[in-house]
């Protein structure tokens, strides 16, 4: 009975901040602004064909084939690439 009281004081408490905090027309825009740009960075991401390695639903029928027999080709190419950039980081940082 108590954690119910609990957690409505403290959803009271971040309602009420809120409310506070976006009375005011800059601070809301302010809001609205950086939520589009997240939503606008989450979505993009590199459409390079190791990337897509892991993801066989989007790849072509005979990759997604391929992965439901076990095929690890893949990730074995995909873990060798980052490897490699990896080691080339390292020497380029040193």
């Amino acid at each position: 009975m108590r954690k119910r009281w609990i957690f409505t004081a403290i959803g009271a408490a971040i309602g009420g901040t809120l409310a506070y905090f976006l009375k005011d027309e800059d601070n809301r825009q302010q809001v609205k602004d950086k939520a589009k740009s997240f939503q606008s960075n989450f979505g993009k991401t590199e459409d390079l064909p190791v990337e897509e390695a892991g993801k066989p639903e989007t790849a072509s029928l005979d990759n997604s084939d391929m992965v439901a027999e076990g095929s690890q080709f893949g990730v074995q190419y995909y873990n060798e690439l980052t490897e490699k950039e990896r080691e080339i980081l390292e020497k380029s940082n040193s």
